[in-house]
């Protein structure tokens, strides 16, 4: 008798027994109880033959049972420790005169326990069974139906079983009862299970080995896989296996999914009369093993990505054929198939707008080449002055003054016409030639590159990895699957995690988000190459320069994958298919495909619409703006202020003369 965390007092047996060999000794004393009419020992030798079949070195073995076969009947059937060579764990539970509920209790409590049973030589360890044991076998021996029902529910939720663990089932029932529990639970149906029923008694004593097929030409149906007597032993019938594979071929079926629209991965079409087409990455993969696996596809409706991974945690659908990244909160709730994809978080946001600079004039040379012209531009002038009052001699009578030189030698270089006034003489000529080819080659090259400046011009620095994008964007969107996220990052120890978290909030879909990001100062987080699709079909400017960019750096460059049902037993075959679509280089080239496909697709809708507005006054040259030319228009505004202002200073001055001339 215990009380358990209900409080309630409850009958419960657990024994643990440890054989290494046919001599080794038992680790706990056993009670001795009497094995008349016991399942076990009657159908011992049947149990012996199947586990010896399937029998490996490392294999050790888990008994659960009601309360009809004792512990020392173990020990007295050789040939079942013989197929556990690592030894037996015996769990028992007496549930007479119990209901439903303490037996779901008593389970819950026991099979917490078998689950966390290793064996190891001669020591007993707590650990994860079918995490670390290299090799397990389940036998269950009841004849209540309510123990077998109740057992198949809490394996599920307790993780008791994969596909590599082999379930055995040792009953006595009816057929038609043993045919309805075999259909009507996912363990017994779906799982590596076959049962061993006792059809008779002695003289005529005989096993027969039944399993569930729910894949099959002729539809899911129980078939029996072989039998055992006491004379004949133990036989296979004729084209059958004693654990078949049950997903190698599911012979046209309907398998449900569950998928919502999610671009490039999958998309919803509208087909001819209102029939609906699928297209996406995801979908040409699982198009791929279904073909393979010869399965039809039936996509289970669903209204939110909430609801996509429900259906997957209760079985209704075999996988969210949409890709989830790997996340610890979404583990507990369902496992993941083979990662095929790096489904990085990346984040967009408006590329940022030209402003408008006055040194727009002054960017296309760097500061060293405009100190070097202002410096040739101040001892020119000196240097010719010199050569000219070396060659005027004492001829006082034609005499230029500094202020013509300057204003020549500066015309010179922006590209005014010779002056005629300059004298002739060789020494000067040479001279002018040179400033004259000096001016050519700095005009051409302030000229080009003033154009290039102009047409291309230096737009100011973008946030590019997740330090710029907290310190840079005021709010971060997500669409509604993000909550996950936002909780994940929360939770983070990095302070610039913490920060993402705070910063991110639920919008309804993508196309909300990178619209926002457009209008406002805020950036949208998604997947990489949904974004980018969705970049190229709605957010391409006429000129075909995307709106939105995407960052350098991933936000979470982790693994992703399709969920699926804990421990699902189609698992390992679902895995060999994705890996050879992935190997094939399929998927890619179907990304690149679907990628190009809506690039010249937006391409053609912009083209149209250019043309609809298109007049005859248009011009296909891109024009300039305010914004390109502010230096200009600045400095005709500074040379039109210096000009106004001496104007009014030589007026102030004449007058000043005239008053005092007339005094």
């Amino acid at each position: 008798m215990y009380r358990d965390i209900y409080g309630n007092n409850r009958k419960r047996k657990m024994l643990l027994v440890m054989m290494m060999t046919l001599d080794a000794s038992v680790v706990l004393c056993l009670p001795q109880t009497s094995g008349v009419g016991e399942l076990l020992s009657v159908a011992g030798g049947g149990v012996g033959a199947v586990l010896e079949a399937v029998s490996q070195p490392t294999c050790s073995l888990i008994l659960l049972t009601d309360g009809t076969t004792s512990p020392s009947t173990i020990l007295k059937e050789e040939s079942v420790v013989r197929g556990s060579p690592w030894g037996v764990g015996v769990f028992e539970v007496v549930v007479d005169g119990q209901d439903a509920n303490e037996t779901l209790v008593l389970l819950s409590h026991l099979l917490h326990q078998a689950r966390q049973m290793k064996m190891v030589g001669n020591d007993l360890f707590l650990s994860q069974v079918r995490m670390e044991s290299r090799c397990v076998r389940v036998v269950v021996t009841s004849h209540d139906l309510v123990f077998l029902a109740t057992f198949a529910e809490w394996s599920l939720k307790g993780r008791l079983l994969v596909w590599a663990t082999k379930l055995l089932v040792v009953t006595s029932l009816p057929l038609p009862q043993l045919h309805a529990l075999l259909s009507s639970h996912w363990t017994f149906s779906m799982m590596n299970t076959i049962l061993l029923n006792l059809e008779d008694t002695q003289p005529n004593l005989r096993v027969s080995v039944y399993t569930h097929l729910p894949y099959t030409p002729e539809g899911a149906q129980v078939v029996r896989a072989a039998s055992w007597t006491p004379n004949r032993g133990f036989a296979l019938t004729a084209g059958r296996l004693l654990f078949p594979p049950k997903f190698s071929n599911f012979h046209g079926a309907t398998v449900n999914i569950t998928a919502l629209p999610f671009p490039p991965y999958w998309d919803v079409l509208k087909g001819p009369d209102n029939t609906t087409r699928y297209s996406g990455t995801d979908y040409y993969m699982l198009e791929a093993i279904a073909a393979a696996l010869n399965f039809t596809i039936h996509v289970v409706p669903t209204n939110s990505w909430v609801e996509v991974a429900k259906r997957v945690e209760e079985r209704v659908s075999f996988m969210a054929t949409v890709f989830h990244n790997m996340l610890p909160e979404r583990l507990e709730r369902y496992d993941y198939s083979w990662v095929y994809e790096y489904g990085s978080l990346d984040f967009s946001m408006a590329q940022p707008g030209i402003k408008p600079q006055w040194q727009s004039l002054y960017y296309p040379l760097t500061d060293v080449v405009w100190a070097a012209v202002l410096l040739a531009l101040l001892l020119t002038p000196v240097v010719l002055l010199l050569i000219i009052r070396v060659d005027e001699g004492g001829n006082n009578d034609v005499k230029i003054t500094v202020g013509t030189v300057v204003q020549d030698v500066a015309g010179m270089l922006v590209g005014q016409n010779l002056p005629q006034r300059l004298p002739r003489t060789s020494s000067s000529r040479v001279l002018v030639a040179t400033w004259l080819m000096f001016a050519l080659i700095f005009g051409s090259a302030y000229r080009g590159n003033l154009t290039a400046f102009l047409t291309l011009p230096k737009y100011p620095p973008r946030a590019e990895t997740l330090q710029e994008l907290v310190s840079t964007a005021d709010r971060i969107t997500m669409p509604p699957y993000g909550a996950e996220f936002k909780n994940f990052f929360s939770k983070s120890d990095s302070q610039l995690f913490k920060r993402l978290g705070q910063l991110m909030h639920i919008v309804p879909s993508v196309n909300v988000g990178q619209q926002q990001a457009v209008d406002k100062k805020q950036a949208h987080l998604d997947t990489r190459r949904y974004q980018k699709l969705s970049i190229a079909k709605r957010f391409i400017g006429t000129d075909g320069t995307p709106k939105l960019y995407l960052g350098r750096e991933s936000i979470i460059p982790g693994q992703s994958a399709w969920p699926i049902p804990h421990d699902a037993p189609f698992g390992p075959v679902l895995d060999r298919c994705l890996m050879a679509v992935i190997e094939a280089g399929l998927y890619e080239q179907w990304s690149k495909d679907l990628l190009f496909q809506a690039q010249v697709k937006s391409r053609k809708g912009q083209q149209q619409q250019h043309v609809a507005k298109k007049t005859d006054s248009d011009s296909s040259i891109r024009s300039l703006t305010t914004t390109h030319l502010q230096g200009a228009f600045l400095l005709l505004l500074l040379g039109l202020g210096i000009a106004g202002i001496t104007f009014v200073v030589e007026l102030l001055i004449l007058r000043l003369l005239q008053a005092s001339r007339g005094n």
